[in-house]
C-alpha cells in the first residue's frame, strides 16, 4: 500500500469520477420509478429518496476508499476472497454476471436512448436511433480516452440538471407539503415499492467502476482520500437532487391530476405528452432532450466503466495483472467487451426479448448490489487496508443496511420467477 500522489491534490479539482458514476447510475428507468412514486404517493416517500442517496454515498465511498487505501482495483479485492487458482466464488460470479447482464443491458440502453429521439423525430424508425446510439457510444469509448469521456459525461449531466431541476421549478412545488415527506411513513401497499425506490435509483454495477475511474483520472494513494470523498458527496448530492426533482414533478403534475403513466422508459414519453398539453411544445421538447441525456449518459458510462472492469477481469484470468493494478483503458479486452455490449444486443432490437434472458437479467441485476456491499464489508474490515482506513461503525452500519436492502429486493425478484 503506497501513497502515489505526486503532490497535494488541488482543492478546486473536486468533482470528476463521482459525477461520471452517479450519472451512469441514474438512467431513464430510474427517473420513471421516481416519477411514478410521486404520481402514486405524492410527497410521502420523499424520505426514501434521501435514504437511498445516503446508502449510495456509502457504497461509492467504500469503493473509492478501497481503491485509494489499498492501491488495488475492485477485482484485485474480489480475487483475494478465498478459493484456489485464478477463479474463486467472487470472480466466477462476476464472470457470469457481466456476460449475461451486458448482453441484455446493451439492448435496453440503446432502446432507452432511442425513445426520446424517436419522439422528437417521429418519421425515423426507433431501431435506427437505437443502433446509432450504440455505435456512437462504441466510437466514443473506442477512440477517446478518459478525459474526453468525462467531458462528454459532464456536459450530459449539465443538460440533465437544467431540464430535470428546471421542470421541478416550473411545476411549482408545495414546499410545506414536500417537507412533510421527510418524515418516514409507509402508505398501505407501498413496502416493496419503497424499498425499490431506496435501492434502485443510481444503483448499478457501475458503482464498482468508480474505483477504475479514480485510477483513470490519476487519483492514486491516500492523499487523494479527501478529494474522493468530496467528489463522491457532491456527485450523489446531485443524484439526490434529480430524485427529489422527479418526485416533485410526479406529485405536482401527475398525482394532483390523477394521471397514470406507462411502465418502463415509455412512461417518460407519456410525461412529455402531459407537459406539451400543459406548458407547450417547447417545454416538452426540452424535457425529451433531458430524457435523452439521462439515457445516453448511462449508455456511455456502462460502455466505458464495465469494459474497464471486464478488461481487469480478463487480465487476472490470463495472469497479466500488474502488481499495482493494470491500466486497461483501450486494450483488446476493453474493446472486446465494448463490442459485446454493442453488436450482439442489436439482435434483441428486432425481436421480442426472450423471456428467459429478461428473467436472468432481472435476477442477476438485483443480486449484484448485495454482492458489492457484502464484499466491501469483508475487504474494508480486513488487513488488506491500513487500520486508519478500515470501516468505522457508521460505514459498517450503512453497508450492512445496503446488503440487507438489496437482498430483500433480490428475494422479491426471485419470488417473481414463481
Amino acid at each position: 500500500m503506497t501513497d502515489t500522489a505526486a503532490s497535494p491534490p488541488p482543492r478546486w479539482h473536486l468533482v470528476g469520477p463521482g459525477l461520471v458514476a452517479a450519472a451512469t447510475g441514474v438512467g431513464a428507468g430510474d427517473l420513471v420509478a421516481t416519477l411514478v412514486a410521486g404520481a402514486q404517493y405524492g410527497y410521502v416517500l420523499m424520505w426514501a429518496a434521501v435514504v437511498g442517496t445516503v446508502i449510495k454515498v456509502a457504497l461509492a465511498e467504500g469503493v473509492g476508499r478501497w481503491t485509494l487505501a489499498s492501491d488495488r482495483t475492485m477485482f484485485d479485492g474480489w480475487s483475494s476472497l478465498g478459493g484456489r487458482g485464478r477463479l474463486n466464488w467472487a470472480t466466477a460470479y462476476f464472470a457470469v454476471y457481466v456476460v449475461v447482464w451486458g448482453f441484455v443491458y446493451g439492448a435496453a440502453a440503446m432502446s432507452a436512448s432511442a425513445l426520446p429521439l424517436a419522439a422528437l423525430f417521429s418519421g425515423v424508425d426507433l431501431k435506427v436511433f437505437a443502433i446509432g446510439s450504440g455505435l456512437v457510444g462504441l466510437g466514443l469509448v473506442w477512440f477517446g480516452g478518459y478525459g474526453l469521456f468525462e467531458k462528454v459525461m459532464t456536459a450530459l449531466v449539465g443538460v440533465m440538471f437544467v431540464t430535470v431541476v428546471g421542470l421541478a421549478v416550473i411545476v411549482a412545488p408545495d414546499v410545506p407539503r414536500l417537507m412533510t415527506g421527510m418524515w418516514p411513513s409507509l402508505p398501505e401497499g407501498s413496502g416493496f415499492y419503497t424499498l425499490g425506490l431506496i435501492g434502485g435509483v443510481g444503483g448499478t454495477i457501475t458503482m464498482a467502476a468508480y474505483g477504475y475511474w479514480l485510477r483513470a483520472k490519476g487519483w492514486r494513494g491516500v492523499a487523494w482520500m479527501p478529494v474522493m470523498r468530496i467528489d463522491n458527496g457532491v456527485a450523489y448530492a446531485m443524484t439526490g437532487l434529480f430524485v427529489v426533482a422527479m418526485l416533485i414533478v410526479g406529485a405536482e403534475l401527475l398525482h394532483a391530476g390523477g394521471v397514470a403513466l406507462a411502465t418502463g422508459d415509455r412512461g417518460l414519453l407519456d410525461l412529455g405528452e402531459v407537459l406539451e398539453a400543459r406548458f407547450g411544445r417547447t417545454v416538452a421538447t426540452t424535457f425529451l432532450i433531458g430524457f435523452w441525456a439521462a439515457s445516453f449518459s448511462s449508455l456511455i458510462g456502462v460502455w466505458n466503466g464495465v469494459s474497464l472492469m471486464f478488461a481487469d477481469f480478463w487480465a487476472h484470468m490470463k495472469g497479466d495483472a500488474a502488481e499495482d493494478g493494470i491500466a486497461v483503458d483501450g486494450g483488446p479486452a476493453f474493446k472486446g467487451y465494448a463490442l459485446w455490449l454493442t453488436f450482439p444486443p442489436m439482435a434483441l432490437l428486432f425481436m421480442d426479448r426472450p423471456v428467459a434472458l429478461i428473467i436472468a437479467y432481472g435476477v442477476l441485476g438485483s443480486l449484484f448490489m448485495p454482492f458489492l456491499a457484502g464484499t466491501l464489508i469483508w475487504l474494508l474490515n480486513s488487513g488488506r487496508v491500513a487500520p486508519e482506513w478500515r470501516n468505522g461503525w457508521l460505514s459498517n452500519l450503512l453497508l450492512a443496511a445496503a446488503a440487507v436492502l438489496f437482498c430483500v429486493l433480490a428475494g422479491k425478484e426471485l419470488m417473481g420467477l414463481f
